[in-house]
């Protein structure tokens, strides 16, 4: 199974942008369909978006469309995630995840996830 691991998080002013990194080891990870989901204080947590082991099918929340941007490298083990105009609304704890199969949404269909990487938007 594979391990996850984020990096990018930070503190930023609403209207900027963060890029997120979530480094995958010890499996193979182009096995894997990726997502990331988010938490915030009190919520439960959500799908933010996913993509698929080539990365030919994306599928974002509503929320985000338009606004965050997911990629992949397999060969570096790597699925980013590029947020731009933030919001304060968008303050979470951003967690990485990953399953055999489609995209899913519901968090119980994730097999692996990362410890998570905290973003705060300010306004």
């Amino acid at each position: 199974q594979v391990q996850l691991q984020e990096s990018g998080g930070g503190l930023v002013q609403a209207g900027g942008s963060l890029r997120l990194s979530c480094a995958g080891s010890g499996g193979t990870f182009r096995d894997y369909t990726m997502g990331w989901f988010r938490q915030a204080p009190g919520k439960e947590r959500e799908f933010v978006v996913g993509i698929s082991w080539e990365g030919g099918s994306i599928s974002y929340a509503d929320s985000v469309q338009g606004l965050f941007t997911i990629s992949r490298n397999n060969a570096e083990n790597t699925v980013y995630l590029k947020m731009d105009s933030l919001k304060p609304e968008d303050t979470a704890v951003y967690y990485c995840a990953a399953r055999t199969g489609g995209i899913q949404t519901v968090t119980t269909a994730w097999e692996s996830w990362g410890q998570g990487t905290q973003v705060t938007v300010s306004s």
